[in-house]
């Protein structure tokens, strides 16, 4: 009887309830449910949409969620999974909100100053095409929504991007000295604190490649180790920070 109950609830919670939680101001996360409940006796299983989308936008995602089934267990009361789908319409959401895109300047450096002389130091051409000393600016770009490649307890995302480099000029206006391809493999582990859903990134791999410049052909090799800790120092933990703030759960 109480199982018969319950089955009539969810059947009425299917039909008129719709979970839609905020995560930050950039994206939110559909939880209604996608079917009936299936209410058997040791235990009751609910299928959840788990839909990331823009804040403000439900747009359809480019994705097709694929069932999964979680594996028998009996020594807790709930168990909680999540597909790749939910990550993949997590990455569309950001990435169509603009949230892999970045400026560092010299304001907001926290490490040490970025300037035309610390370029011009490794990079002749630099040098030769900005004698004096200016501020840099760096663009960073998500160019493809990122890749997401789900593993147990953590998740892979192969990004591709583009980091532009410009002067800052006395006039305040900003001029180009060149462009690089990025592309990165991340790791992000995953856990669940305070019902939220958290995770740390960590940088596996970078690869630079020069797209376009205004000084001059030079070898990338010569800036990798520079780009490298600015993204270590800069990027990194500002992307922790936002992830540390955590997805809530239904």
């Amino acid at each position: 009887k109480i199982i018969s109950v319950l089955f009539v609830i969810f059947c009425v919670l299917s039909n008129t309830l719709t979970v839609v939680m905020q995560i930050d101001d950039l994206a939110e996360v559909d939880y209604s449910l996608s079917s009936l409940p299936a209410v058997f006796q040791p235990f009751i299983d609910l299928d959840l949409k788990g839909v990331v989308f823009p804040a403000g936008n439900y747009t359809d995602s480019p994705y097709m969620a694929a069932s999964f089934r979680i594996p028998d267990q009996s020594d807790s009361m709930l168990y909680l999974a999540f597909s790749e789908y939910f990550f993949q319409t997590s990455s569309f959401a950001y990435y169509t909100a603009g949230a892999f895109n970045m400026t560092i300047a010299e304001e907001t450096c926290s490490y040490f100053n970025i300037n035309t002389e610390i370029f011009g130091s490794i990079i002749p051409e630099v040098a030769k095409y900005s004698v004096t000393p200016y501020p840099v600016m760096l663009k960073l770009m998500a160019t493809e929504i990122p890749i997401i490649s789900l593993e147990q307890d953590s998740f892979t995302v192969e990004m591709q991007g583009s980091m532009e480099v410009l002067a800052v000029l006395p006039d305040s206006t900003t001029q180009s000295l060149f462009t690089m391809n990025i592309a990165a493999n991340t790791s992000i582990s995953l856990n669940i604190f305070d019902q939220k859903l958290m995770g740390s990134l960590c940088l596996n791999r970078l690869q630079f490649s020069l797209a376009h410049s205004n000084v001059g052909f030079f070898e990338v090799l010569l800036l990798e180790n520079i780009l490298s800790y600015i993204l270590q120092t800069e990027v990194i933990p500002s992307a922790n920070a936002k992830l540390s703030k955590g997805f809530p759960l239904p």
